[in-house]
């Protein structure tokens, strides 16, 4: 492979890019030809130095989505950083996606407690007056206001349980995505 056919696959594989961008990532690279030849290097050593063309497009088409990502930090984006990032090796595979799915299942746990604690507290406040209404006696001789205030104390901690979840789950986002760029610019280099 000679200069001419590096720079042709990297224009290629990353047609999908802004004009504009694809011409800067391309001068930067005929610049790295020029600085090489000029220091007495062949165009077989600096392809050797500069890596493949087609893992080089990859890292900045993941590079692309990774900005995407930490510019709005959805969910969506996120996973979608996650999945490009997994498409620059078998390493990110392992270190990336696994650890991703399972602080994701984490985070899905976490929000499910919170729900359950919601639910159950809202049921807490409801029953003593269904077991009054449809029964005329004390839910096993504890009195209804105590179960009352009871279910507004688990009701007001899933809430707040709730609330933690989101915040947490927004750090983890962040922290991937800020993972993501930077597994993205090693890969580059």
């Amino acid at each position: 492979m000679n200069k001419i056919d590096f720079l042709h696959i990297l224009r290629t594989e990353l047609r999908e890019l802004p004009k504009e961008e694809l011409e800067d990532i391309l001068y930067d690279y005929e610049e790295h030809f020029n600085v090489g030849l000029e220091k007495g290097k062949t165009e077989e050593e600096i392809i050797k130095s500069l890596g493949d063309p087609k893992t080089l497009a990859k890292a900045y088409k993941a590079s692309i989505v990774i900005e995407s990502a930490h510019a709005n930090p959805t969910p969506s984006n996120v996973f979608k950083a996650v999945i490009a990032a997994v498409s620059l090796g078998f390493f990110n595979l392992i270190f990336v996606l696994g650890p991703f799915l399972g602080v994701v299942a984490v985070l899905g746990g976490l929000f499910a407690a919170a729900l359950g604690l919601i639910f159950g507290g809202i049921a807490a406040i409801a029953a003593p007056f269904a077991e009054i209404i449809f029964a005329g006696d004390f839910i096993n001789g504890v009195h209804p206001a105590a179960a009352f205030f009871l279910g507004i104390g688990i009701t007001a901690l899933g809430l707040l349980f709730f609330l933690f979840d989101i915040y947490i789950g927004r750090l983890l986002f962040r922290g991937t995505v800020k993972y993501l760029k930077w597994n993205a610019e090693i890969i580059k280099k």
